[in-house]
């Protein structure tokens, strides 16, 4: 296979990765050396390395055009490296297909297995998930590691959310819905108050941060909704796009508390919506997870 300057250079972002991201994985210099040297270079990190950027383009250089390219693209996007990232990894394919297409090859994921595809012509789509197309059935099918603990949380906070999360199962299996959604709500909020004050940055700087209309600053974390907390989670990272399509009934939670609000809004919700919710609160708990423990190692490295 035989890649263009700009696939490559695409290329080169992926496998190098990025500390703020929740998508690609970073690689620090000692790691870029053992990947490379998994295709045949026998390259030692010592001081007075090159720069990240410049190693990866020199190695992607050389093997382009040769076995060892396609064997370096399957490594890039293992499957076994997005264990409980499935979503992120098809995204980040669908992202990369759209510089691969002027080379007329797509990638293809079956399963746990990347292969390639010849194209005809250069075909260019939108580069979205399958996400966006995700019916209400697919998702409730979904499974989630549901990890209190990985979240980071005060002990004392994480204690308490465990102990709602069995309540909101009573609720939904005591045929309580609007109990269970207020719950759920109620939990949503807390978790991301908690991850706003542990990345105050990526949530302050979002755009979609809540300002003051007087000020035109950013509002203060507790006098942020749900909604805006959902909307910045997304926008930094911590969220995907399941949970930002299936959270809307999750988001207006504070509304249903009052009657009046209820009535209002005409809203009588059934055991088939709070399973819709309660599974949006399962992915959110796993896809937070999986942000702080990138955060982490990236923070270790």
């Amino acid at each position: 296979m035989q890649l263009s300057t700009k696939t490559l250079e695409k290329l080169r972002e992926i496998i190098n990765g990025d500390e703020s991201s929740n998508r690609m994985d970073y690689r620090s210099g000692p790691k870029l050396v053992a990947f490379f040297n998994n295709l045949g270079f026998k390259d030692v990190y010592t001081q007075g390395f090159p720069s990240r950027w410049m190693y990866t383009d020199e190695k992607l250089q050389k093997i382009n055009g040769t076995p060892e390219l396609d064997k370096c693209i399957r490594n890039t996007f293992a499957v076994v490296n997005y264990i409980e990232r499935i979503t992120e990894l098809d995204a980040l394919i669908a992202d990369f297909n759209q510089y691969l297409a002027f080379d007329k090859w797509a990638i293809v994921r079956d399963n746990n297995t990347i292969t390639f595809k010849r194209l005809n012509k250069v075909v260019v789509d939108s580069g979205k998930s399958k996400t966006s197309d995700l019916k209400e059935d697919e998702f409730l099918k979904m499974t989630f590691n549901v990890d209190v603990d990985s979240l980071g949380l005060d002990s004392s906070v994480s204690k308490i959310i465990k102990l709602r999360l069995k309540e909101v199962e009573t609720c939904i299996n005591s045929e309580a819905p609007l109990a269970s959604i207020l719950l759920i709500g109620s939990i949503m909020e807390g978790i991301l108050l908690g991850m706003a004050t542990t990345y105050p940055r990526q949530f302050n700087q979002a755009l979609s941060a809540p300002k003051d209309k007087d000020t035109g600053k950013v509002r203060v974390f507790p006098s942020w909704t749900l909604n805006n907390y959902i909307d910045v989670a997304f926008e930094a990272g911590l969220l995907k796009q399941d949970v930002k399509k299936f959270s809307h009934v999750v988001r207006d939670f504070r509304n249903y508390i009052h009657p009046y609000e209820q009535m209002s809004a005409q809203f009588s919700p059934d055991k088939q919506t709070a399973l819709i919710c309660f599974q949006v609160l399962k992915a959110a708990i796993s896809q937070i997870g999986t942000f702080c423990k990138n955060q982490q190692e990236g923070y270790q490295k």
